[in-house]
């Protein structure tokens, strides 16, 4: 492949799923979220009885991200819950931007203003992308684990990314990597070997007591390589979308959006219990 392809092709797959977020985006805050999400009336039946908390990813915020898995969890019974976090000053809409330990300090708060609401002892996480990492910081260090007994990571960036190669060019731009700390310190903190990362992933990937699932698609464009999404841990189940069906061509956003075949995997791992096959006709569940 000519060089210049191999510059391009990344840029663009990070711009095509940018903007698959931003979107819905600016539509969904016309439209306040309802469909029984965010509701503080609601109370954890004994099928289901822990909230569940929805994180989504960068450039994104709590509606968007959500607008098809929310109301699938509502519709299965559960309290469910969204959250905004890593604004920027000046910034609308385009959130999970700001330094990522920050962010897990914000979703500490929000996970107890749930917990205080439902009665709940401890809640369930979903995340995609950015949110499919992050909370592991606030799991190991800011007393998650105690609060949380299972969390899904769609698409997580858990090793970090290499944008297909591309953020190995950064040191050759004097200045650039200073700039995008300065300016969008999750974007630095997500990169592979971060200063972040190498502090999040020592010791080990997981903590006790919380039970952990990623479920990552080979058509990631934007986590590269995929497999640096999987956990390793006495507690994760890795599942490989195409492994579950394989003509599935779901990518990074995606994945996250509105893939029900994810989905159904993801209620499977809140509800271990009465967990069923997930195939190609998990699409019509």
């Amino acid at each position: 492949m000519l060089p210049w392809k191999r510059l391009v092709r990344p840029l663009v797959a990070l711009l095509l799923a940018t903007a698959v977020a931003v979107v819905p985006a600016a539509t969904a805050h016309a439209a306040a979220p309802s469909s029984g999400w965010n509701d503080y009336s609601c109370r954890p039946s004994a099928t289901h009885p822990r909230p569940v908390v929805l994180v989504h990813g960068t450039f994104a915020n709590s509606v968007d991200n959500w607008l098809s898995f929310a109301p699938y969890l509502v519709a299965r019974g559960y309290c469910v819950y969204s959250l905004d976090y890593g604004q920027l000053p000046g910034v609308p809409l385009f959130n999970a931007l700001g330094p990522i330990d920050k962010s897990a300090g914000q979703l500490q708060v929000f996970v107890d203003k749930v917990l205080a609401s439902t009665g709940a002892a401890k809640a369930d996480l979903v995340g995609h992308s950015q949110g499919g990492m992050m909370p592991r910081y606030y799991l190991k260090f800011l007393g998650g684990a105690a609060k949380v007994n299972t969390f899904v990571g769609i698409a997580p960036d858990n090793h970090g990314t290499t944008l297909d190669g591309l953020t190995r060019l950064l040191p050759y731009f004097p200045g650039a990597e200073d700039l995008l700390s300065a300016a969008t310190p999750a974007l630095a903190d997500q990169i592979a070997g971060s200063a972040f990362l190498t502090k999040l992933n020592a010791g080990g990937d997981t903590v006790p007591g919380v039970h952990y699932t990623v479920i990552a698609t080979k058509y990631d464009e934007v986590v590269t390589p995929y497999r640096s999404q999987f956990l390793t841990g006495s507690d994760v189940h890795n599942v490989l979308l195409q492994d579950l069906c394989p003509v599935d061509l779901s990518e990074h956003a995606a994945i996250g959006l509105l893939d029900r075949i994810a989905f159904h995997e993801a209620a499977n791992a809140l509800d271990p219990a009465h967990a069923t096959t997930t195939n190609c006709a998990s699409v019509f569940s």
